[in-house]
């Protein structure tokens, strides 16, 4: 049994980077980001943005996901992989050997049909900021998936770049860290960040901004 492990987030900190934001920052960022190619949907809390989510994605297709705590609490990872409605990925590249099957497992999660997680941080001018241990999913992001939609509670929107990085460094890092050692027994790491500054392809990359705190 794993003993329960505790982040350690100062209260400032958390105040800083965990709280929604208002109404105003809200509806700059979604501007700046619809600017610069990125499609932005809002919901008012999880349920409604896993109605929005699953709206998007037509029964059948191919999709993938990252390990995403927002996923999780707003049940979409659940619905992705036990509906029967999806092709999930996930459950197939677990149920593989990474040993004798690892160049499958390689290509298969590369490039779905579509991409669903989170990012760590939305700027008010118009970024998307993810970090990953592993980085698997972050080829997906970039060009690998045909389509994209992250789902991002509005806690994580920032004012520009160096306060994104500051924000998974200083918050979005120690409870992931907290959340691994609890659950796997092992540490993550700020391994590998994307920056996504602007989307070429129309419709490519959807944002579902909540106004609610989810994830870290």
């Amino acid at each position: 049994m794993i003993t329960e492990i505790k982040p350690e987030v100062d209260r400032s900190v958390s105040r800083r980077f965990g709280t929604v934001a208002d109404e105003r920052r809200v509806k700059r960022t979604a501007a700046a980001l619809e600017e610069h190619g990125i499609t932005v949907l809002r919901a008012a809390d999880a349920a409604e943005a896993k109605r929005i989510v699953l709206d998007l994605i037509p029964d059948g297709s191919q999709v993938h996901h990252g390990a995403s705590q927002t996923l999780e609490v707003t049940g979409i990872t659940d619905e992705l992989e036990n509906s029967g409605r999806y092709e999930p990925v996930r459950p197939q590249i677990w149920s593989m050997d990474r040993e004798t099957q690892a160049d499958q497992i390689r290509r298969l999660s590369a490039s779905p049909d579509v991409m669903l997680g989170s990012v760590h941080a939305v700027t008010e001018s118009g970024s998307l900021i993810a970090a990953s241990m592993g980085g698997s999913q972050l080829g997906p992001y970039v060009a690998g998936a045909g389509r994209v939609i992250l789902v991002a509670g509005t806690q994580k929107i920032v004012p520009n770049l160096e306060e994104g990085l500051h924000r998974i460094e200083e918050y979005a890092f120690p409870l992931e860290d907290a959340r691994a050692q609890a659950a796997y027994g092992v540490h993550s790491g700020v391994n590998k960040v994307l920056i996504i500054n602007r989307e070429i392809t129309p419709g490519r990359i959807t944002v579902v901004l909540v106004d609610e705190v989810l994830g870290f």
